[in-house]
């Protein structure tokens, strides 16, 4: 924030354009239809007043749908192509805690200098043509219509879209002619608005497939792969299945992305990557007809250091004791994906727990997590471990499916959480930016976390094992301050804000310095979001 003259504090002209981008957002929930700036069929409008309709054309793109695992897809095909010398453009959503995060030009964030001039040039043309019957499109389709003038005045060799929600309908589904799809792994996401089975989900998914354009996907669920393959040969797609990548052909490399379902997505990304340099003239076969060896540029694109921020990343506190409170972060807001996550936390406690210790080094979030892990010279855990849990999750959810998917997930590896922290985002709808988080209000609706709060000590009820494990000694010296706490039960604590239980995590390991606080985040990719703008201050 820069002085005024009369020493008060004025906007940069950064903060400027996020409050202008800011009053696009309209609505608090996105099955709310009531804008008329979310139409589909003003997209075409707003591409003619922006006169984008030439340069999308010209854009050779690789469009990316599902329900799972499209952003990290996106991010291992980027990585590859750029590795293998081509200049490129990705758009992905949502941001952790920049708007920038969706603009990436050769594997980096748009500058902010850049980003300001193209914001500018569409918001204003946009507005001078804005008018009852062609409003102001609403927030996701202007930063998508950001991405096709960025793309297109930056030249890019090639644009990877991930679509920001179904497929049909969504803002990037203007494009008419990409050059190869995907469909990532589909499941039970966002069904108020894209239907309550997985047939009608993976119909909107398809909704990105055009006439005669090859298409590729993973191995699906019945009802879903029977209804991709129905709207494929409605349209003559191509239509192929793609296997996971097999660990062998890294050569001895690890994938750049944390988890064993990333050999999933790298899978997939090696079938868009070389289907899009077969049919833009760079490759004569594509790579799914060649199955024994990989191009050096594929090992280094997948195995490079990728940022992916809020996907499987161990972050430490940035406080006195980095080494005793970690981070855990995951944004999985799926019953599949809960169950993705709760593994991979679970593995990778364990690793820690047995044979590694958390390098006390400054916070780098574009780090993968097992660069932030070193051995400890022993061999030997420091520290006993404690498990948290920190989460939230949108209201259209149904914790009924999340929770007990991640408890039982964890608890089949043998992890038991000895608490449970619900807090509201400290993000909000109606503003973007770091510059505008709200104070903490102590009048803030709470019934969402207490509703979540009930659903947890039901489940630990229920869970005879794990409630005893749940009660350790450890706990009966730290839930003695609760003046933060609105709530706290024996298994699970209700906070009023993000800010009040990091603070309550930060007091405990002072309290305790015997104990090493595993935190998992997870159930919200906004919640993640707040988190890291929080532990990187």
């Amino acid at each position: 924030m820069g002085e005024g003259g009369d020493g008060s504090s004025k906007p940069t002209p950064y903060e400027d354009a996020l409050d202008a981008l800011s009053s696009l957002i309209t609505k608090r929930s996105r099955a709310d239809t009531s804008n008329n700036g979310d139409c589909f069929e003003l997209l075409s409008d707003y591409v003619k007043i922006l006169e984008l309709e030439e340069p999308i054309s010209q854009l050779k793109i690789i469009h990316v749908a599902g329900t799972k695992g499209k952003g990290s897809t996106c991010t291992f095909t980027e990585s590859i192509l750029r590795h293998c010398g081509f200049r490129t453009g990705l758009f992905t959503s949502p941001h952790l805690i920049d708007v920038r995060e969706r603009f990436r030009l050769d594997g980096v964030d748009i500058s902010e200098e850049k980003f300001l001039a193209y914001f500018w040039w569409c918001f204003e043309r946009l507005k001078e043509k804005a008018s009852d019957d062609i409003p102001m499109p609403s927030y996701f389709r202007f930063l998508a219509l950001l991405a096709f003038k960025i793309f297109a005045a930056e030249e890019v060799d090639v644009a990877i879209l991930e679509v920001g929600l179904g497929g049909k309908y969504d803002a990037t589904n203007v494009v008419k002619a990409p050059v190869v799809c995907g469909v990532s792994s589909l499941g039970y996401d966002h069904m108020e608005i894209l239907g309550n089975t997985l047939g009608a989900i993976a119909g909107e998914k398809a909704g990105i497939f055009k006439p005669g354009v090859p298409a590729f996907t993973v191995p699906q669920p019945d009802e879903a792969m029977c209804v991709l393959e129905e709207k494929a040969s409605e349209l003559n797609v191509p239509l192929q299945l793609v296997r996971p990548l097999d660990a062998n052909l890294l050569n001895g490399f690890k994938l750049g992305l944390e988890g064993e379902h990333q050999y999933v997505n790298a899978g997939l990304a090696i079938a868009l990557s070389s289907t899009w340099l077969q049919r833009t003239g760079h490759l004569e076969v594509p790579y799914p007809e060649r199955t024994t060896s990989l191009p050096e540029q594929f090992i280094k694109g997948l195995t490079a250091t990728v940022s992916l921020q809020g996907r499987a990343q161990i972050v430490p506190d940035n406080n006195e004791s980095p080494e005793d409170l970690v981070f855990y972060l995951d944004g999985a807001h799926s019953p599949e994906s809960m169950e993705v996550c709760a593994r991979w936390f679970s593995l990778s406690i364990k690793d820690d727990s047995q044979e590694k210790i958390l390098s006390c080094q400054p916070l780098d979030t574009s780090r993968s997590s097992h660069d932030l892990v070193q051995r400890n010279p022993d061999g030997k855990s420091r520290k006993n471990s404690t498990q948290i849990l920190l989460f939230n999750c949108m209201s259209v959810r149904d914790p009924q499916l999340l929770l007990p998917n991640l408890m039982k997930t964890c608890a089949s590896h043998g992890v038991y959480f000895k608490k449970a922290l619900f807090v509201p985002n400290t993000s909000v709808y109606n503003k973007v930016g770091s510059h505008s988080l709200p104070a903490t209000d102590s009048q803030v609706d709470l019934s969402w976390q207490f509703a979540l709060q009930r659903v947890w000590e039901n489940l630990m009820l229920g869970d005879k094992g794990g409630n005893e494990k749940s009660t350790g000694a450890v706990f009966e010296e730290l839930t003695d301050d609760k003046e933060m706490a609105v709530r706290s039960c024996e298994n699970s604590a209700v906070f009023p804000s993000l800010p009040s239980a990091i603070k309550w995590l930060r007091d405990s390991v002072q309290k305790s310095q015997s104990v090493r606080f595993q935190v998992l985040v997870t159930g919200s990719l906004h919640l993640i979001g707040d988190v890291l703008k929080l532990i990187k201050k």
